[in-house]
This record gives structure tokens, sequence and C-alpha cells, in this order.
């Protein structure tokens, strides 16, 4: 016995077509429908349907002088939205790409000790609507530093 799927009826279900897109979506096509009608509506549909991307940060380390700098850079919609670290405002280089460097140090000042991470605020001037992010610090950052006088490696 053939089942229908779920909302059609058992001569609807007949007459339907899986058709395998990427990313696992399927379509049923009826056979009796035109192609050209649903690319239409699925254009239509996808066009009308606005993307929220998720604002990125990211960072990593740079040489500013004789020092190591951490640079976070990332994306805002509206170039008026100032810039914050852990809650320290800070001044953005770029308009809606935006950039801030820093040496490591003052990094260590506004973090926590051992933090693998630096939240990033976007801070609207008249509303003061805030959109918080976290970003990754490259690995080992933050961590304790240890004098070695000598490593010795032995191979068994």
């Amino acid at each position: 016995m053939q089942h229908a799927p779920v909302g059609f009826t058992k001569s609807a279900a007949k007459s339907t077509k899986i058709l395998a897109l990427p990313r696992g979506t399927c379509l049923r096509l009826m056979r009796t429908g035109s192609i050209a009608a649903l690319c239409g509506a699925i254009a239509l549909v996808v066009g009308a349907t606005p993307v929220l991307a998720q604002p990125e940060v990211r960072t990593k380390l740079v040489h500013c002088g004789p020092q190591d700098c951490l640079q976070i850079s990332g994306y805002r919609a509206d170039p008026s939205l100032s810039v914050s670290l852990n809650g320290h405002d800070v001044t953005a280089e770029g308009e809606r790409g935006w950039r801030v460097q820093l040496p490591v140090e003052t990094i260590r000042q506004l973090s926590s000790p051992n933090a693998s991470t630096i939240e990033v605020s976007l801070r609207h001037p008249r509303t003061q609507q805030r959109t918080l992010l976290t970003a990754e610090l490259p690995i080992g950052l933050l961590g304790d530093v240890t004098q070695i006088a000598s490593l010795e490696v032995r191979a068994p």
C-alpha cells in the first residue's frame, strides 16, 4: 500500500516528482505544474527574504613598531556606531569595515587573566542601542609566560 505524503491526496502523491537540490533541499514538483513558474516563485521568495548576517569580528596579532599588537576588525552597517572593547571605548579606523590596533599590554589591562575572548560592543550614538559580539583571541595571548632556562627533549 502506497502512503501519501502529509498534506497530499493519494492522486497528488502519484503525480509528484522529488528533485534533490544542493545542501539536501528537496522540492516536490507536480508533473502538471510549470517548472518556470515554480523557479520564479522560489526566486521571488528568496529575493524578498532579507539576509540577517550576524556581524563578524576577527582578531590577529600584528607588528606595530617594536611591540606586538592585537588587530581587531569587523563590519558595521552604520559608520556612526562606536566601538568598545570589554566596555572601554576605542577609536576605530575605517567606515563600515573598521579596525582597531592595540598593544598586547593594553589588551592585558582591558581583559581578565587567561581570557580567551574579548567582548566587542557596537553602540549607536543617539539611541545607545548596543550590539554585543564576542571575538576569539589568538591561542595563549593572555596566558602566563614561564621563563625556561633550558629544555631537554629526548627521543625514546
